[in-house]
């Protein structure tokens, strides 16, 4: 994804020209200004001339400045994206890249789920801007998950999606985790097992099992996500997780549900009763 630009040759390379019709003429460094504005394309021109500064407007209308009067919440997506971005660039500023950054395709959403080289290769953004605004997606992301950490209590396969989805609804590709519980339910671990391709994953029963034969869990979730947003399970699906199920019984660990995440949907095997004798 990361797109780079091949770059010419050397300056030096090319053969030294005299001024047509003035050879040996002496010719100004740094040239007038008039020389300058000519020289520039008529759309930079008209671009330098037009173009506004957050710091030229007026106090009230300065995104930080209306934070600091009404909070956060008084403020539109884009001065809240200008205020993370800090500065624009030569023709735009910051509010005029957050505004175009917000007109993509599915907005908001878009920031999460492109990578940062992605972003960062978008007219107007580079590197900075694209590791500040990554960063900021991910403070929100742990956000929504705060004060949904180890010894949750897992009651039903809500409290599962709960627990995943703001997370795994935006992955390009199929992530397997195991949600590892103690006798009372309660969240011990989660454990990364695998990334597959964009519609399946490798899950290998000695992966799935490492972590929580090493944390004493008494039971464990099998967790994960449909790019395509559509939590139906495969037939795939069914099989690994009755593969599992069987490796957790000789293990003496069970295997409660195995719930997948969609795009703000989920499936529950178990509440579908597709666990079989479970």
């Amino acid at each position: 994804m990361v797109k780079g630009k091949k770059r010419g040759e050397r300056a030096d390379a090319w053969p030294a020209r005299e001024p047509a019709g003035a050879a040996g003429a002496a010719v100004p460094a740094g040239g007038s200004p008039g020389a300058r504005s000519e020289a520039l394309p008529e759309r930079e021109q008209e671009a330098e001339r037009y173009r506004v500064n957050i710091k030229s407007l007026p106090a009230e209308m300065r995104p930080r400045e209306r934070l600091a009067a009404g909070g956060p919440e008084a403020l539109s997506s884009a001065e809240l994206l200008a205020i993370i971005l800090r500065t624009g660039w030569r023709e735009e500023s910051a509010l005029a890249l957050a505004q175009r950054l917000l007109a993509r395709p599915r907005g908001l959403r878009y920031l999460a789920e492109a990578g940062y080289a992605e972003l960062a290769a978008l007219k107007g953004m580079g590197p900075a801007k694209a590791a500040q605004v990554k960063a900021a997606v991910e403070l929100g992301r742990r956000l929504a998950q705060a004060g949904q950490a180890a010894r949750t209590v897992i009651r039903s396969p809500l409290d599962v999606a709960a627990l995943f989805m703001e997370e795994m609804r935006y992955l390009d590709r199929e992530h397997f985790r195991v949600l590892l519980l103690n006798t009372k339910n309660q969240v011990l671990a989660q454990e990364k097992v695998s990334v597959g391709s964009i519609n399946s994953s490798i899950v290998h029963p000695r992966e799935v099992f490492k972590r929580a034969i090493k944390e004493s869990a008494a039971a464990l979730i099998l967790v994960h996500n449909h790019p395509s947003g559509d939590p139906a399970p495969s037939r795939e699906d069914l099989e690994v997780t009755k593969r599992l199920m069987e490796a957790g019984k000789i293990l003496g660990i069970a295997v409660l549900d195995h719930v997948i995440i969609g795009d703000g949907r989920y499936l529950s095997l178990r509440e579908k009763g597709l666990l079989g004798d479970a």
